[in-house]
Formats: structure tokens, sequence, C-alpha cells
């Protein structure tokens, strides 16, 4: 499945959800910029509050995987795809290199954070969360966004995507209340792969659509 851009998938996402959660204390997180624009779309419908997760993926050098992810707190989440041999073999043998990037994804992190529109936990607390994402192509982002959720007591968690990976989903069934995907590819290409329009606003026009959800509630 194709979608002209991200807003139009999360128009559709929003009409998946809209019967059952319009008007009930939810809360949108959008895990990506591209997944503000697909989740501005359910907040907008739902009448809910939208905020963001930032979070940074750690690529294991040459081999097109992820070690796990940073998030704002600077918490590292390791690749939940990985059996504890494999993530120690690889942590030994490149464990300089990934304290590095934890550092500078930790710092590029830091940097946004002072824009606004960043998660903050005590919104999240008893309401039903809908984590959105604009493609799920691996589950990094998934383990960063369930370890910042752990403490926090949630009424309900929802799932909502355009796109997503097998891998990805046989793992969201067994973490989430209700998933809502539209596409789930055996093979999944880059995110931007499923979308006719690509454009990404800026982060301060990201920060923007999260901060003024509520005068564009329909």
């Amino acid at each position: 499945m194709y979608f002209e851009s991200r807003a139009h998938a999360g128009q559709k996402l929003a009409a998946e959800l809209l019967e059952k959660y319009r008007f009930e204390n939810c809360a949108v997180v959008a895990l990506s910029d591209g997944g503000v624009i697909v989740g501005e779309q359910i907040a907008a419908a739902l009448h809910s509050v939208l905020t963001m997760i930032i979070a940074e993926d750690i690529d294991i050098p040459g081999e097109g995987l992820s070690f796990g992810g940073v998030s704002h707190t600077g918490s590292f989440v390791q690749n939940s795809e990985f059996t504890n041999d494999q993530m120690q073999g690889y942590v030994s043998e490149y464990h300089g290199y990934l304290e590095e990037q934890k550092r500078e994804a930790f710092q590029r992190i830091n940097r946004l954070l002072g824009d606004g529109g960043i998660i903050d936990a005590e919104l999240l607390r008893d309401r039903t969360v809908i984590l959105v994402s604009d493609g799920f192509s691996n589950a990094t982002i998934v383990d960063v966004a369930l370890n910042f959720l752990k403490p926090i007591r949630v009424n309900k968690l929802i799932v909502a995507a355009p796109v997503a990976s097998e891998e990805v989903i046989n793992k969201l069934h067994m973490s989430a209340d209700e998933l809502h995907i539209l596409d789930v590819k055996t093979n999944f290409f880059d995110t931007n792969h499923y979308y006719d329009d690509n454009e990404i606003p800026s982060r301060e026009d990201t920060i923007k659509k999260i901060n003024n959800i509520i005068l564009n509630w329909k």
C-alpha cells in the first residue's frame, strides 16, 4: 500500500480510531518528525494532546543494523532482536565506538530540548497512549518508547502506523493493547518509499504543530 502523503495516511488512521476514542482521555505520542505529521491528523480528529519522543538510532558500522537507541532521557535501549550473546559480542568489538555514538546522540538530542514540544511523563499518566510512527522498519524506536513508558501508569497502549515490518508487528503484539497498522510488509524498504510526498517539516515547524494542536481540533 502506498500513500499520497503522511497527512493522508494519518487521516486514514484517524478514521479507524474516531468512533471509539474521540473525546476520550488520549495522548498521541509521535516517534519521529514524520510521525508528528501522521499523529497530527489523529490528535486533531480525536481532540487529544500531541507530543513526541526524541530518540536516535545507533547503527553497527557497515552492517546496516541497529545497536539500539538513545532517548531524550539519556538512556540507551539495546536492540531487542539481538540475543544477549550477540549484543555482548558487538559491545566487545565496538565498545569505544558505541560509547562515543551514545554521547554524540545525547548531545544532539539535548540541543533540541529547548524548542519545546517534548514529552512530559505526567502528560501521559492515566491516559490512553497512542504511539504513532510514519513507518516501523525495525524495533529500536519501539524499544525506546516502551522503556520510557514502563514506569508510567497508562490506561491503555495503542500503536498506530501506516506501514510496518512483520518483525515489528510480532513485537508489538506482545506489548500493545491494540494495533492499527494499515499495511504490513515482509520486506520493508525505506519509509519514504511508501509516500508520494516526502516533505518533512523543519524541527521548528514540527514543534509548532505539537504546541498548536488544540487550535486544529476538528
